[in-house]
């Protein structure tokens, strides 16, 4: 048996397949670097990251979490070549053991997470972070294979509640005022599981009288991955965050299982069973 990500094997690291296309985790240290040279594309030469904490000749984008994450890869099995040049997506996940070890959560820095999960101390939370899927594969066909691949990691893990940043480029709240005014008016969590924004970035998100908000603009103007989460029962916490370095603005993220709507839970469950086990 060859082991790889955190002693899964390479047959198990399988987590969904939909024509050529294959979501896994990754397997080594070589798919690793490659799932953060398509971060690095998306991120720095497509969204203008700044590039001051990367060096010039390594065109990756990686940080202190990547050693303690799995790493969640869309692989596209026609490209021909070593397996690694096949990456064409991946996510980040996190699970609160990997997070405890590494000293907190990614999302820490931005949003009170730490305060949610003193609120719900038997509950298994995975952080959700650093999408990205190169330009042409981006369709939804893709983002239902990697949702169909976290339904099954997390099924495989018994994990009670998925969190973290979702992005809107851009540093200037303003400018997605009318997004933001949606969210926070329609869309926030409930108390109990409500997250702030820390106080020394909070930025406030509801921007716009609700009787000015046109919902059929605001959803459209909404990143794609922000209304998949909506789709499946998620909801936002309170304020948003500037990302300078990454130049997004980030609102926090927060989907206990048990709110899945019912029609995803039979839709990507059929399939994630079997690679669930």
């Amino acid at each position: 048996m060859v082991v790889g990500s955190h002693g899964f094997s390479q047959t198990q690291t399988v987590l969904g397949r939909i024509g050529q296309l294959e979501v896994r985790l990754a397997r080594n240290s070589s798919e690793i670097a490659a799932a953060q040279e398509v971060r690095f594309r998306v991120f720095y030469d497509e969204l203008g990251a700044k590039r001051q904490f990367v060096h010039e000749l390594e065109s990756r984008d990686s940080d202190r979490f990547d050693a303690v994450c799995d790493h969640l890869l869309v692989v596209d099995t026609a490209i021909g070549g070593p397996d690694r040049q096949q990456i064409v997506g991946t996510y980040r996940l996190l699970r609160q053991e990997q997070a405890m070890a590494a000293g907190g959560f990614y999302s820490d820095e931005e949003f009170e997470l730490e305060a949610l999960m003193a609120r719900h101390p038997h509950r298994r939370f995975l952080e959700l972070g650093r999408s990205c899927v190169l330009p042409e594969y981006r369709s939804k066909r893709t983002v239902e294979l990697l949702w169909q691949g976290i339904w099954a990691y997390c099924r495989r893990h018994a994990i009670d509640v998925m969190t973290g940043c979702a992005s809107f480029p851009g540093v200037t709240p303003a400018a997605h005022a009318e997004a933001l005014s949606f969210l926070a008016q329609n869309c926030r969590a409930e108390a109990d599981w409500d997250v702030r924004a820390v106080a020394s970035r909070y930025n406030d998100m509801d921007l716009v009288p609700a009787e000015a908000v046109d919902t059929r603009a605001a959803l459209a103007a909404m990143p794609p991955l922000i209304k998949g989460y909506l789709r499946l029962g998620a909801k936002v916490g309170d304020g948003c965050v500037v990302d300078r370095d990454f130049r997004t603005t980030d609102i926090f993220i927060v989907l206990p299982v048990e709110h899945i709507a019912d029609r995803y839970i039979n839709y990507y469950g059929a399939d994630a069973q079997r690679f669930a086990a």
